[in-house]
């Protein structure tokens, strides 16, 4: 006999009837078990613990590995730049400091700067590491209002390993190299060289782990009466007169031995002035002496930055990927783990 219910209720019945049988037989349909990867093997949970290195590691070009180069035994690193020093000036001069520097040590008289080859921006490559586009310096004006140098510069990294660090600078405004919590101290000298070099003098005997000084007088004198001019040949004298001074002052507290030296310049100069890509603004001279520096004539091409770069290392801080600047390994003797590159600093 027809019954009116049968057709609803057949789909139900079925439907019970089939999950009875597949509860009892334990057969699992296709398509309905998770799939294998959400319930992973034991030894899945240890092998996959990191994402794709491709993903998150910078170029092996831009971090540089110095792991396996061995390290001088340096303990402070000392930087002095000669404001507007054109490399044919040191031996035009004559600056019989900076020759004996040059004899004992390394050093290179094609090293380029960056441009603008002017000094803020290029005081603040030098100790930065980075080119321009990077430290974002682009016055060369004291304005306190600009702030300072972007990125972790060489006395941010040296303050924050616990070093003691000092700059004694001959203009104001490279104080905007680096932040003053970065300085243990901060002198800003405006007078001669020999000015300079004796409050200089002073800080060395109280020891230091970083220190940067400035003079400033050769390029003052280059914007007076021109580079290569008589006026400017004296006062370069002088400035190796102040070169000795410190030298000298080094010897007194019994840190020479100890101490990596590193002598360069921000620019040259043209004329009466500087700040162009002509090779006499662009040219600068770069010395270094101390422990395992060789006595060599650097052929490597060398650029500014490598100064906060080989400091750095030196002291083994260490290097921010984004730095532009690499040690100059080749003052050790040392090969480059990667070949060395000319780079144009803009």
């Amino acid at each position: 006999m027809y019954n009116g219910d049968l057709p609803t209720r057949r789909p139900y019945a079925a439907l019970t009837l089939l999950a009875l049988c597949l509860t009892s037989c334990l057969v699992p349909l296709p398509g309905l078990v998770p799939a294998p990867t959400l319930t992973p093997l034991p030894s899945a949970t240890f092998t996959v613990t990191q994402p794709p290195t491709e993903t998150f590691t910078p170029e092996p070009s831009l971090t540089p590995t110095l792991s396996p180069t061995p390290r001088p035994n340096v303990s402070r690193v000392l930087i002095i730049s000669f404001d507007g020093l054109r490399p044919d000036v040191i031996d035009l001069t004559p600056m019989a400091s900076l020759q004996s520097l040059m004899q004992a040590g390394a050093y290179s008289l094609a090293a380029q700067t960056i441009f603008p080859s002017s000094t803020l921006p290029s005081h603040s490559s030098m100790l930065t590491g980075l080119c321009p586009s990077k430290h974002m310096v682009n016055w060369n004006d004291y304005i306190p209002e600009n702030g300072f140098a972007l990125g972790a510069d060489l006395f941010d990294l040296a303050h924050a390993a616990g070093m003691r660090t000092v700059m004694v600078v001959a203009k104001e405004k490279l104080r905007q190299v680096t932040e003053p919590s970065s300085t243990d101290e901060f002198l800003y000298i405006n007078d001669r060289d020999t000015v300079v070099a004796t409050h200089a003098a002073g800080l060395i005997a109280e020891g230091f782990d970083l220190m940067f000084i400035h003079f400033a007088t050769i390029d003052d004198m280059g914007h007076s009466y021109g580079w290569l001019s008589p006026q400017q040949f004296s006062v370069a004298y002088r400035a190796g007169e102040a070169l000795q001074t410190v030298l000298t002052a080094l010897d007194q507290a019994g840190l020479r031995d100890s101490a990596l030296i590193i002598v360069s310049a921000d620019h040259g100069g043209h004329e009466t002035t500087h700040g162009t890509f002509l090779p006499e603004d662009m040219t600068i001279p770069w010395i270094a002496s101390g422990p395992g520096i060789q006595h060599t004539a650097l052929t490597s091409p060398i650029n500014t930055t490598d100064t906060a770069a080989t400091a750095a290392w030196a002291l083994g801080l260490p290097l921010p990927p984004e730095w532009d600047g690499r040690p100059v390994f080749e003052a050790f003797g040392l090969p480059d783990p990667a070949e060395r590159r000319q780079l144009r600093c803009l």
